[in-house]
C-alpha cells in the first residue's frame, strides 16, 4: 500500500528566490524597551490613563469605530 504525500507548489529549484533577490539592509540601532515595573507602568498609562471613558462609563480596550 502506497503512502500519499502532499504536493509541493512549484519546483524546489526556485526555493528562496525572493529572499536572495532582496537587497541586504543593516539593522538600525534602537532604544531598548522597558522591562518589569517600567513596562507595566507604560501599559497602564497606554490602556487606562490615556483612554477616556465612554458615555456609559465603561472603558473599551479595543473599541469598534463609531459610525
Amino acid at each position: 500500500m502506497a503512502i500519499l504525500l502532499g504536493k509541493v507548489h512549484g519546483s524546489l529549484a526556485r526555493a528562496g528566490k525572493v529572499k536572495n533577490q532582496t537587497p541586504k539592509v543593516e539593522a538600525q540601532e534602537k532604544a531598548k524597551k522597558p522591562t518589569g515595573r517600567a513596562k507595566k507602568r507604560e501599559m497602564y498609562n497606554r490602556r487606562i490613563v490615556s483612554n477616556a471613558t465612554t458615555i456609559n462609563g465603561k472603558r473599551r480596550l479595543n473599541p469598534a469605530p463609531v459610525k
